[in-house]
């Protein structure tokens, strides 16, 4: 399987999604968000992009960087629209996702549009990023809520934070601008679990079977990873 490092390919596809986290460690759920908005966004890849240094939590939190690599590599390498990118571990400091999309941008090698997702808490939650006001115009948003939601929720901040000029598309189920690129609302599967239960069930010797993929669940056996939280 080829692992996806943009400035390394000859080509680079025409839209391409990303997702990018901790995933400590990757979960079924992260995987089928990803394969609807590849399917409903039609997108020709989606990278996964593992944080770095994330500036929200500190190293000691998380596992090891090449760790979570390495699971997030079993988990895609059946899927051919799936890659995972290392971009955040090739730049210095925190990973602040503008820094990464700029460097994305700096190593397309065509023209491209670029479909960040992001869940609908993280999307509320955007003023507290670093240089936020950036994102809306290096990327198409994708907001992803895990429920029935308030268009009104999403369009509150927009105008508050963003630009008054944002107005919704219900058909499309997006929020268009003039000059900064749309916000997206994608509804999708509900899945309830998430890395941090997958953690505590590991470290209470517990069953994590069909929450992980069998080859991810090898992975967090072999290499003895969550146990030191019992």
């Amino acid at each position: 399987m080829h692992i996806f490092q943009i400035g390394e390919c000859e080509v680079m596809p025409q839209r391409l999604g990303i997702l990018g986290g901790t995933f400590d460690p990757v979960h079924i759920g992260h995987l089928r968000i990803a394969e609807e908005a590849v399917e409903k966004l039609a997108l020709e890849k989606l990278l996964f992009i593992p944080s770095a240094d994330p500036p929200h939590k500190t190293r000691k939190d998380i596992v090891r960087f090449q760790d979570r690599w390495e699971m997030l590599k079993l988990a895609v390498e059946s899927n051919p629209r799936f890659d995972v990118s290392d971009v955040e571990r090739r730049m210095p400091g925190k990973s602040y996702s503008v820094q990464t999309l700029r460097r994305l941008r700096e190593e397309a090698l065509a023209e491209t549009d670029f479909f960040f997702l992001l869940g609908l808490d993280a999307f509320l939650e955007l003023h507290s990023w670093w240089h936020f006001r950036e994102l809306f115009s290096l990327a198409c948003l994708v907001v992803l809520p895990r429920s029935e939601y308030d268009p009104g929720l999403i369009e509150h901040f927009l105008r508050r934070e963003i630009s008054s000029s944002y107005s919704w598309e219900r058909e499309g189920s997006s929020f268009l601008h003039p000059s900064l690129f749309p916000v997206y609302c994608l509804k999708g599967t509900v899945i309830g679990v998430s890395s941090t239960q997958i953690r505590r069930l590991v470290g209470e010797g517990r069953s994590i079977r069909y929450l992980v993929l069998p080859e991810v669940m090898r992975y967090i056996e072999k290499n003895g990873l969550y146990t030191a939280l019992a």
